[in-house]
């Protein structure tokens, strides 16, 4: 009975080995007899361990077994996935831009999602592309999530969980070939120091690539990856069955391609061009994680502290007129040609405090505490071409522009939710939290002066709920989101805080003998001051704000088990978000925001057969359809629709001991740009577009011990 697994759900503080499962399986019976299995995955979308079906939010769940079948390497794949959802990744190698529900990511700014791995939020835009490797689970929620994950949720969340140490001494190897050269090889090791008490896990990923998109002046790949190195420890100590203590240290470093973008003379995003610049760009960077949490049992309820700490680097240098002295001497402005780079350094130190009411009681709540201090600096250069190639970015005679700045942000929030039962099957829930960002900017290039901001909101959601019987619920919420305000580059006007109301009325089913998972939200949203980003002359980056958009759309999301062996995944996401005011430029009245993408469906395909002696064979088949899409106000540059094709073909052994897998992503080849900037929102005389990657395949074999 659903119940019954509520009530056996452990608390934080319980030893990893006795944790949560990833997914909790439901039985229905085939005609002879024989058992079909349908995950019903725990999510912690709540702040507490939840069945998913019982979550009154819109989420895209994804298990072990499901990161495994599909594939899922990176957070590409999984927003690929994602109705609703698109993920870019353009200029550098740790730049992306996500856009959820029509809530766009904006560069240089807090991102529309928040972002938690493993408890501790990434608080950086750069920290949202990341290599997944031993991962347990993966959660989207859509919509607003302000009340309880603060003022980079506007658009909703993500929630990574990698796997847990475990007591049983356990490890992994994975081996990845694929196009380009591409190498991967991750593994991973876990154990027990002292049984119960003291455990660890280590898993490491490394990688690289000759790429596969050339540069047809150079002769070269712009997407290769000289190196991507990952290490990850973990140490999780339980004194006592009322204590848990986990720590974590990540480190990751990387050096590849950048600054690809491609001129398209004839201002359409479908006419694809190969990028023809005569500098080849390069990112590098390192990524420092350290955290520490705390979990016990107290009188009150569970009682989490959750002290996190980030060191980020990220360099990069490359063309920035991206075209070649034989084609275009003049370069831009009559400049000649000009080169281009940015030096990031951020430190980031967030605490959390959260107590838990227990679990299982018609009265349930959480309050807790936030803070947050970052810390950033950034220059940004544009220096004369001479034919020296990146290094010509650190002589001062070449320079023709120099931005250099220093930011300070300390936020703070409280916040708290409670969840009544008025009945045994209607719910009420009511949460509430106050975010304040105090910011201040040093312009360090050239001493004009200091500037100082506060930006504060309080972020309240409701939500009634009602189960029907224990497959079948319904629920109506009203959220918000906020996403604080800031500084442009020095000597520019501040952006204003971006404010979302949302609307919504959802359901989650499970029929045909519980074989299909149904789920399904309706929802209306309305912005306030909505950021979006683009370029000034070729040289200032700036926010700014839309006055009011409206977004109205649908989220539907799918799991089916005709039979044992096949499974069906998908789902469709339409989000109409349109412009409802913009004083700056009126004409853009009823157009869809930058980067919409009204329609995405999603359809995935798994067949698994055992084929003798312990062996099975799988495939996979996966499509992804896109509508066309709008990258500017203007809605003047179009990405026209498109379907993408992936494959996967696997042997496994018994007990899934070992794997071979076949795969192929994008096979038709589809050839698009990622990221599209039209010459009106840039300055410069062309467009510009980021190609993304064609067709790929590989080759990927696994062990596990």
């Amino acid at each position: 009975m659903l119940a019954a697994a509520m009530t056996t759900l452990p608390t934080a503080a319980r030893a990893a080995d006795a944790a949560v499962p990833a997914a909790e399986p439901d039985r229905a019976t085939e005609p002879d007899g024989e058992k079909v299995r349908i995950e019903r995955v725990v999510v912690t979308s709540q702040r507490r361990h939840e069945l998913l079906q019982d979550v009154p939010i819109a989420v895209k769940a994804f298990s072990a077994k499901q990161i495994e079948n599909a594939g899922i390497k990176s957070t590409q794949d999984f927003i690929n996935l994602t109705p609703n959802m698109s993920f870019d990744n353009s200029f550098t190698y740790g730049n992306s831009f996500v856009v959820i529900r029509g809530v766009t990511e904006v560069n240089n700014a807090d991102s529309p999602v928040a972002v938690i791995v493993d408890g501790v939020p990434q608080n950086n835009q750069k920290q949202l592309k990341m290599s997944l490797f031993d991962v347990d689970r993966i959660e989207v929620l859509k919509g607003p999530q302000g009340a309880l994950y603060g003022r980079n949720a506007i658009g909703g969340a993500i929630n990574i969980e990698t796997k847990q140490p475990s007591n049983q001494l356990e490890g992994f190897a994975n081996l990845l070939l694929g196009s380009g050269a591409e190498k991967e090889l991750s593994a991973g090791l876990s154990g027990a120091l002292v049984d119960n008490v003291a455990l660890f896990r280590v898993a490491a990923q490394t990688k690289r690539s000759d790429g596969l998109t050339r540069n047809t002046y150079l002769g070269a790949a712009i997407d290769a990856v000289d190196h991507d190195n990952t290490l990850r420890a973990k140490l999780a100590l339980m004194p006592s069955n009322e204590l848990r203590l986990d720590l974590r240290a990540s480190v990751t470093d990387f050096r590849a391609g950048a600054t690809w973008d491609s001129i398209v003379p004839s201002g359409q995003a479908g006419d694809i061009r190969a990028p023809r610049s005569n500098l080849l760009g390069q990112t590098w960077g390192s990524t420092r994680d350290l955290s520490f949490k705390l979990d016990a049992d107290t009188p009150l309820g569970a009682l989490t502290a959750i002290t996190g700490y980030t060191r980020l680097i990220e360099n990069y240098r490359g063309d920035n007129d991206f075209s070649n002295a034989l084609e275009r001497p003049e370069g831009l402005f009559g400049e000649g040609q000009t080169g281009q780079g940015m030096e990031l350094r951020t430190r980031m130190l967030s605490q959390e405090l959260r107590l838990t009411s227990p679990d299982g009681r018609p009265l349930r709540w959480i309050a807790g505490a936030y803070y947050l201090h970052t810390q950033r600096s950034l220059q940004t250069r544009v220096f004369s071409d001479e034919g020296g190639g990146l290094a010509q970015y650190d002589n001062p005679g070449l320079q023709i522009f120099l931005a250099n700045e220093d930011n300070s942000n300390r936020a703070s929030a409280a916040f708290g939710q409670v969840d009544l039962d008025l009945r045994k099957d209607l719910t009420l829930s009511t949460a509430l939290r106050y975010d304040r960002d105090a910011r201040r900017q040093v312009d360090l290039a050239t001493g004009l002066g200091t500037r100082s901001a506060s930006f504060s909101s309080w972020q309240p959601k409701l939500t009634l709920t009602e189960r029907f019987d224990r497959d079948t619920l319904a629920y109506a919420t009203f959220s918000t989101g906020f996403r604080s305000g800031g500084f442009n580059t020095p000597g520019l006007d501040e952006f204003k805080p971006e404010h979302l109301s949302n609307y919504e009325i959802g359901s989650k089913t499970m029929l045909l003998d519980q074989r299909l998972v149904l789920n399904a939200a309706l929802f209306h949203s309305r912005s306030k001051d909505f950021q979006y980003f683009y370029v000034k002359d070729n040289l200032y980056q700036i926010i700014a704000n839309i006055d009011r958009v409206n977004i109205r759309g649908l989220d539907v999301d799918f799991r089916y088990i005709p039979f044992k062996g096949l499974e069906l995944d998908g789902g469709v996401g339409i989000t109409h978000s349109k412009i409802a005011r913009n004083d700056v430029d009126p004409s853009t009245v009823g157009n869809y925001t930058p980067k919409s993408q009204p329609f995405k469906a999603t359809l995935g395909v798994q067949l698994a057969r055992p084929v003798g002696d312990g062996l099975s064979a799988s495939l996979r088949f996966d499509v992804e359809h896109r509508s066309q899409r709008y990258w500017h106000a203007d809605n003047a540059a179009l990405t026209p629709r498109m379907t993408l094709l992936g494959l996967r073909l696997g042997l496994r052994g018994a007990r899934e001991r070992w794997s071979v897998e076949l795969y192929g992503r994008n096979l038709g080849d589809r050839r698009y740009y990622a990221d599209y900037n039209a010459a009106k929102y840039t300055g410069l005389p062309f467009d510009i577009g980021s190609l993304a990657q064609g067709r790929t395949l590989g080759l990927e074999a696994r062990a596990r011990f």
